[in-house]
C-alpha cells in the first residue's frame, strides 16, 4: 500500500499560482491513479482533479478546468497540482489520494489512500 505526503500549500493573493506536491512511497507509484480533492469550511469534500495510473486520462471539476493542471512524475514518485489564477473560492484544505489501478477518477470512493491535507488560502 502506498503512503502519501503532501506539500506546497500556503497563503496567496487572488490571481497567484501555487503548486501542490504529493510524494508517494511504499509501492509501485506508476500503478496508482492519483486524485486531488478539497474541503472548504462547512462544506463537503469535493473532487478537484484526477489522473489515471497510465497518465493518459485526466479529469477536472468544472470550477477548476482551464486553471488547474494535474500531472505526475513516475520517476520521482510524485503527483502535482498546478493551480493558476487562484480565486478566494479555491480556499480549502487540499488532499491528494491514490487508488491502485483506479478507474473512476472523480469519485472519492475510488481512492483508498489519502494524504494528510494541506491548507490553501486565497485572499481577495
Amino acid at each position: 500500500q502506498v503512503q502519501l505526503v503532501e506539500s506546497g500549500g500556503g497563503l496567496v493573493q487572488a490571481g497567484a499560482s501555487l503548486r501542490l506536491s504529493c510524494a508517494a512511497s511504499g509501492d509501485t507509484f506508476s500503478t496508482y491513479t492519483m486524485g486531488w480533492f478539497r474541503q472548504a469550511p462547512g462544506k463537503e469534500r469535493e473532487f478537484v482533479a484526477g489522473l489515471s495510473w497510465g497518465g493518459g486520462w485526466a479529469s477536472y471539476a468544472d470550477s477548476v478546468k482551464d486553471r488547474f493542471i494535474i500531472s505526475r512524475d513516475n520517476a520521482k514518485n510524485t503527483a502535482y497540482l498546478q493551480m493558476n489564477s487562484l480565486k478566494p473560492e479555491d480556499t480549502a484544505v487540499y488532499y491528494c489520494a491514490a487508488a491502485r489501478y483506479g478507474a473512476r477518477l472523480t469519485l472519492a470512493g475510488t481512492y483508498h489512500t489519502w494524504a494528510q491535507g494541506t491548507q490553501v488560502t486565497v485572499s481577495s
